[in-house]
């Protein structure tokens, strides 16, 4: 079984590095439910149908598989919710690679950072641009940012 383990972070934008690669990424849930969302994400290159499981700490089952993108576009049209869109940057720090995601439409001005953990217990040195750690909280998922945007957030 694929597992996930993964933090993630609020960013300090202005303390970020220069960036220079972007992944642009569309993404939209076939299903959400706290046991379970089905995936389905388009990037300037490939296209992926990904599961995952409930979250249990840092945690959770992930089973990516990738598709041909004509057919991530028909399924994105069966989406729950209306696809999140965003431009992912990766940053390497300390021998990990960061995933710095800068949030379009609904969910613009929200820059989460994510760092993926061989194991629960792993420390991992933070970045002086990393913020607040939101890892667990719901509305900081991307299946809830789907259904309730950042824009509407209080």
């Amino acid at each position: 079984m694929a597992t996930e383990i993964e933090r993630k972070f609020l960013v300090k934008e202005e303390m970020l590095p220069k960036m220079d690669q972007i992944i642009r990424m569309s993404q939209a849930y076939l299903q959400t439910e706290p046991e379970r969302t089905i995936r389905v994400r388009i990037t300037d290159e490939s296209a992926f149908l990904t599961i995952k499981g409930k979250q249990v700490g840092f945690s959770r089952a992930e089973f990516e598989y990738p598709i041909p993108k004509a057919d991530a576009e028909e399924l994105i049209k069966l989406a729950c919710y209306p696809p999140i869109e965003k431009d992912r940057h990766l940053i390497v720090y300390k021998g990990k690679t960061w995933e710095v995601d800068f949030f379009k439409g609904a969910n613009k001005g929200l820059i989460l950072a994510e760092v993926e953990l061989a194991d629960e217990q792993e420390q991992v040195e933070l970045p002086n641009w990393i913020d607040v750690e939101v890892t667990g909280e719901e509305r900081y998922h991307n299946s809830y940012l789907a259904r309730y945007p950042f824009s509407a957030q209080k």
